[in-house]
């Protein structure tokens, strides 16, 4: 398993040669993404972004208690108004960066993913929860309102009403409500959200990586649309790999009952 740290706060490990762990470990403040722990943050996306060897990252953890508390609202206290200006685009790299990993993305969570935190979570494709967890968007009860995709991102998992309520309310949620109202997608016993994130990440990974993104593509590009204009989104994702290496070898794997061997192209 090899690892590369993105200076102090963020660290990557792969496991076999497909899965990425992103770690967020700034365990002293539960992870809160502070102006230079978004900036790496960012960097770090960007290189997965770039690594075709990469087929699934899985966010995770190094905080027993938390996943993420959201923006460090400490070093935030001693900003002026134009403090706050310049970190703004840190920040949205660092959400951004998340959300537009091209390969399929897990969050493993547990304790605390509030705020900020939890649109890290909320950007992934997949929300994997141990029964520890607490998630919740509370920006509003600090004066602003949801800055890393939240007013978007929920609603897109939850439908309008109960994000509104969600964020006008600005309550944490346990985690079995969570997995009722479907703002996690699995829940899983105390502890065991980064085994479970990393042993579905690898059954995905398992599968072509060209089919992979541009599944992910043809999701994320078609959510919101009209069908007929959705229809024309997946035709422009299935094109994209239907003359592929990776169809040839799927379909050749398939008839000669044995396991692909992905070309990647």
């Amino acid at each position: 398993m090899g690892e590369q740290r993105y200076g102090e706060w963020v660290v990557v490990r792969r496991h076999g040669e497909h899965v990425a762990e992103l770690v967020l470990d700034r365990p002293k403040a539960m992870n809160a993404v502070s102006t230079d722990m978004a900036r790496l943050l960012a960097e770090a996306c960007a290189a997965l972004a770039d690594d075709r060897t990469v087929r699934v990252v899985v966010l995770t953890s190094s905080h027993e208690r938390a996943f993420c508390v959201g923006a460090d609202l400490k070093e935030r206290n001693s900003f002026t108004d134009a403090d706050l200006g310049k970190q703004r685009p840190y920040t949205r790299a660092a959400y951004t960066g998340v959300l537009e990993l091209p390969m399929p993305t897990i969050a493993a969570v547990h304790g605390f993913a509030l705020g900020g935190g939890f649109e890290i979570a909320l950007s992934c494709d997949l929300i994997v929860a141990d029964r520890t967890a607490v998630v919740g968007l509370p920006e509003v009860s600090v004066g602003v309102i949801p800055g890393g995709g939240g007013t978007q991102l929920l609603p897109r998992r939850v439908g309008v009403a109960r994000a509104a309520e969600l964020v006008f309310t600005a309550r944490r949620v346990a985690a079995e409500e969570a997995r009722e109202l479907g703002l996690v997608d699995t829940l899983v016993e105390a502890g065991q959200d980064r085994a479970e994130a990393l042993a579905l990440a690898g059954r995905i990974a398992a599968n072509s990586p060209l089919g992979l993104r541009a599944a992910k593509r043809a999701l994320r590009l078609g959510h919101g649309l009209d069908l007929r204009a959705g229809l024309e989104v997946e035709d422009a994702a299935w094109r994209s790999v239907a003359f592929s290496g990776d169809r040839a070898e799927g379909v050749a794997a398939f008839n000669e009952k044995r396991t692909p061997q992905w070309p990647g192209e």
